[in-house]
């Protein structure tokens, strides 16, 4: 039985799929026959490896698809897990693990940096006792090609002799660490757009407009970042402390489980320093501009100031020339020389008079620089 199943997988596998790490399918195997040997297959299919499934003592199976709500259930049916299991995986976003005895499951998100925007698409992780099935979206980028070309690298990294369920647990940490690296690179994207955005927000000629919907958009970003990676600790806290029967008991084996932890943690805590670098970084922006309205607003008080003053200097002579105006004083041509004197002087001496008050009592602001 062995032998022909060797036979069959040398015979379907494309000679390129492990020499270049070019892998054009939508499915693919990685199994260790009981021999030692590991056989990678690319397929359209999962026809040409169920076969081996059962024959293996460990393997891994990756889909990718465009239809991922709706061909998740069914390439997991094909696989042999339950349409319940993968179900209350896909129905209810906030459920992210499942342990039916025999089978369990869990969604870990991945992180897309696409076009200045930070998404998160799903992963799914279903195990039984002997393979591994990672199901997920073809939109996510390429962090699985790495996996899949070094594939028998990490299965031959399993110790032989190891129970069925250390090997599976080895295996699932190797994948969930490929993914959660990747997500850990994108941190540079997400800062890059902080980049982008303090530009902007020192460019003067930048729309006030456009600037709030883009403080919006990145702190929505880091929100994304940081809400994938609490997720992912979820899944991690559940997998360390679920006690799950095809998950290792070995204390060695989760004491590794907890350092993924601590990795995601540590990408949280880099994640949330971002968020106050960006924070501190508006504030200062604020301060800015708050200093440009009190720069403006010291402008206008100096001006009203001399509209202030100009208004006085004006008003005492109206005040003298409509007293003087009325026909009780019967002033004639005559009166012309001493009447302009007195409009001249008391126009001069009333400016020079709320100069000094306004100046005496304080009320004159500072000029601006």
């Amino acid at each position: 039985m062995n032998k022909a199943v060797n036979d069959m997988l040398k015979v379907q596998a494309p000679a390129n799929s492990s020499d270049n790490g070019t892998f054009q399918k939508d499915w693919f195997c990685a199994a260790r026959a009981p021999s030692g040997e590991i056989h990678k297959l690319d397929t359209d299919t999962p026809a040409g490896f169920l076969p081996v499934l059962a024959d293996s003592p460990i393997a891994w199976v990756d889909y990718r698809t465009d239809d991922f709500e709706k061909d998740a259930v069914v390439a997991a049916l094909q696989c042999g897990f339950t349409q319940a299991l993968v179900s209350s995986l896909l129905g209810d976003h906030r459920s992210n693990y499942q342990d039916f005895d025999v089978e369990m499951g869990m969604r870990i998100p991945s992180i897309q940096v696409d076009k200045q925007e930070v998404t998160t698409i799903p992963l799914l992780l279903l195990l039984k006792k002997n393979f591994v099935l990672t199901i997920h979206p073809v939109s996510m980028d390429k962090r699985f090609f790495r996996l899949r070309r070094y594939s028998d690298t990490v299965l031959k990294k399993i110790p032989v002799d190891a129970c069925a369920e250390d090997k599976l647990t080895l295996l699932l940490m190797r994948i969930i660490d490929e993914n959660n690296e990747r997500n850990f690179e994108h941190l540079r994207d997400v800062e890059e757009l902080g980049d982008l955005l303090n530009k902007d927000l020192m460019d003067p000629t930048t729309s006030r407009v456009d600037l709030g919907s883009k403080i919006y958009h990145m702190k929505h970003d880091l929100i994304t970042y940081l809400d994938a990676l609490w997720e992912t600790v979820d899944v991690l806290h559940a997998l360390r402390y679920g006690d799950a029967e095809i998950i290792t008991n070995d204390n060695k084996l989760l004491e590794k489980m907890t350092i993924l932890t601590e990795d995601v943690n540590r990408q949280i805590a880099l994640a949330e320093h971002m968020s106050e670098v960006l924070a501190s970084g508006l504030e200062v922006l604020q301060s800015i501009y708050n200093n440009q309205l009190q720069v403006l607003n010291n402008r206008l008080a100096l001006t009203m100031t001399y509209l202030t003053i100009l208004g006085t200097a004006v008003l005492v002579p109206n005040t003298l020339a409509t007293i003087f105006g009325n026909s009780a004083f019967n002033m004639g041509p005559q009166d012309i020389w001493w009447y302009t004197a007195l409009l001249v002087i008391s126009t001069v001496v009333g400016t020079i008079g709320a100069w000094w008050w306004v100046k005496k009592m304080g009320w004159m602001p500072k000029r601006p620089d």
